[in-house]
């Protein structure tokens, strides 16, 4: 009993010794394992971190490049300084947008939320400016395909004029009478377009009534002559599509309709057409040809 009584405490302190050795060295190995653990992810953040600043730097310069591609071919194509700044900025906003995305895929960020939130502001956005974003593409559409240029006569839209400005979302006319009208490129672009200015020739045509009773073949002479004697009025031999041509178009209730064709420079129509008017009206008197008024047969029955 003596014996067990005495080896009892110092078999109990022995433990405890063991224990406590025991526990430090439990505590020691956590830490370690825990610094380990830290540094692995310090070390692998810090490769991802590497990796996303190389793939930025990268995709940065290839940006670059592909933006002087895009301006050599333009100039090349010898675009539109409007389209082209205006396409070489949309395409450096995506790819930028797309490589800021990538980048933040790279360090291990989840893009799925960021992409949603960027198509739903783009969205927004779109709808808000609906008007805005379509007279962009419509000039764009207008500067790509040139319908008309600068000092163009032209009629759209229910409005004539001499095209003064082309920007990128509307279009300036001044008419005639010196008004200025604005029409946005948007509705432009989706309507008909008749370019007076287009071509270097235009046709003119005339409609001469004259009386029943009238020689034909005088009517027709007097008129040619006319069309003959105008130094505007273009033939075969100077690049017009066909020779000046009158003839008997109709025989109406009250007169003879004859009609004239005449090919001329786009820059002489409205004096030709003008001023031929005025010399019909003067001629065809002077030859005996008159002109008809509205008439009406009335026949009184009498019982």
């Amino acid at each position: 009993m003596n014996r067990l009584l005495q080896t009892t405490p110092v078999d109990s302190l022995n433990v405890a010794e063991e224990l406590a050795a025991l526990s430090e060295k439990l505590s020691t190995t956590t830490v370690t394992e825990l610094m380990s653990e830290l540094l692995d992810k310090a070390v692998a953040f810090g490769l991802k971190l590497l990796a996303a600043l190389a793939i930025y730097l990268v995709g940065a310069w290839a940006i670059r490049k592909i933006k002087g591609i895009v301006a050599r071919i333009f100039e090349r194509k010898k675009t539109d300084a409007a389209i082209a700044s205006f396409v070489q900025s949309i395409i450096s906003i995506a790819l930028t947008i797309l490589l800021i995305i990538i980048t933040i895929g790279a360090v291990g960020i989840d893009t799925t939320s960021l992409a949603a939130l960027l198509a739903g502001g783009g969205m927004a956005i779109g709808m808000a400016l609906n008007g805005t974003v379509q007279n962009f593409a419509g000039g764009i559409m207008i500067i790509a395909f040139k319908p008309f240029k600068a000092g163009d006569y032209i009629q759209a839209q229910g409005f004539e004029g001499t095209v003064t400005e082309v920007s990128i979302v509307s279009t300036k006319l001044t008419t005639v009478d010196n008004r200025s009208i604005i029409i946005p490129n948007g509705i432009l672009s989706n309507g008909t377009i008749n370019n007076f200015s287009q071509n270097q020739l235009r046709r003119v045509d005339w409609t001469v009534n004259v009386e029943y009773g009238t020689s034909v073949e005088e009517a027709k002479a007097v008129l040619m002559d006319l069309l003959k004697n105008d130094r505007r009025v273009l033939n075969t031999a100077s690049g017009a599509p066909a020779e000046p041509f009158v003839a008997l178009s109709a025989l109406s209730d009250s007169c003879v309709k004859f009609v004239m064709r005449a090919w001329v420079k786009s820059a002489d129509y409205w004096d030709v057409n003008f001023e031929m008017n005025e010399k019909i009206y003067s001629k065809l008197p002077e030859k005996g040809i008159s002109f008809p008024f509205p008439q009406m047969d009335v026949h009184v029955h009498q019982d």
